[in-house]
């Protein structure tokens, strides 16, 4: 009985501070388009086993939506797979150009695209845009979403991720993505290059500073590697492990969530640490 209403009063405690956050950070988006069982979409995270699938399952791949993130446009194979879709959350994609080649490079060759494509920003970004002049880009569409985080009443968190005034807690760019898949009305969604298996290159060193190795289909080049090793060690690794944590979860709730909506969710990348989804193997 204690715990039950310990419980209760948790998720009540949630939801309030999810309401609040909604008023304070969330703004008016594009309404969800109503599902269409007959929509699929490939959300392309950068983990290794990209480059297998890519060289094992290009004809599905081409014969599907596709929604790509994060650096994969600085990829060869960004303008072989053409995506259909482009998400980017991290603050440094945005406040990087002037200290990473990386993401100089990146706003360069998202410049450079030649098929239509729909690059997603956080709701937060109009004032880049414009500064960009992204919208000036021939076959780009600007998006917009939000990254507040919503937990607590289900009830309540579903109304709000349909309105697209949050999702669950964003601590990768592929929580975003699938959602955003969702509000796209895609009535299937395969999660490949989701590898997700940081916990096997996950380490503290002598000096106690975290250490992460983490490899994506391409290439990293020194900088970024550096820049990601400055991050982590920024950090205590229960905050780490915590962080997981809650990636983990999110998958959790973005699969309840698709189930009310007659979403699959098929999770197609090979030995993915994620346990959330069905796997589907190609």
């Amino acid at each position: 009985m204690i715990k039950r209403v310990a419980d209760n009063l948790s998720l009540l405690t949630a939801s309030i501070a999810s309401l609040l956050k909604v008023m304070l950070l969330s703004k008016r988006v594009a309404s969800s388009r109503p599902v269409d069982k007959s929509r699929r979409v490939i959300v392309l995270g950068n983990g290794p086993s990209l480059r297998t699938t890519i060289a094992d399952h290009r004809d599905f791949l081409m014969s599907h939506d596709r929604i790509a993130v994060n650096f994969a446009a600085n990829a060869p194979e960004f303008f072989e797979l053409q995506p259909t879709g482009y998400v980017l959350a991290d603050p440094h994609f945005f406040d990087g150009i002037s200290t990473d080649p990386n993401v100089a490079k990146l706003w360069g060759n998202i410049r450079s695209t030649r098929w239509p494509m729909t690059l997603f920003l956080p709701a937060n970004r109009k004032e880049f845009v414009t500064e960009m002049r992204l919208s000036d880009i021939p076959h780009l569409t600007i998006s917009y979403y939000n990254l507040t985080p919503v937990e607590g009443c289900k009830s309540l968190s579903h109304k709000l991720f349909h309105y697209g005034l949050g999702m669950p807690r964003p601590r990768n760019v592929l929580i975003p993505s699938i959602m955003l898949a969702i509000r796209e009305g895609y009535g299937t969604i395969y999660i490949a290059g989701a590898d997700h298996s940081w916990t096997r290159t996950l380490w503290v060193d002598e000096d106690n500073r975290v250490v992460s190795i983490q490899p994506h289909f391409y290439q990293d080049n020194e900088e970024e590697k550096k820049r990601v090793a400055t991050e982590y060690h920024n950090y205590p690794l229960h905050q780490i492990l915590q962080s997981l944590y809650i990636a983990f979860r999110s998958y959790f709730d973005i699969a309840d969530y698709a189930k009310t909506k007659g979403i699959d969710i098929l999770n197609i990348t090979p030995d993915s640490f994620i346990d959330a989804f069905p796997r589907l193997r190609l």
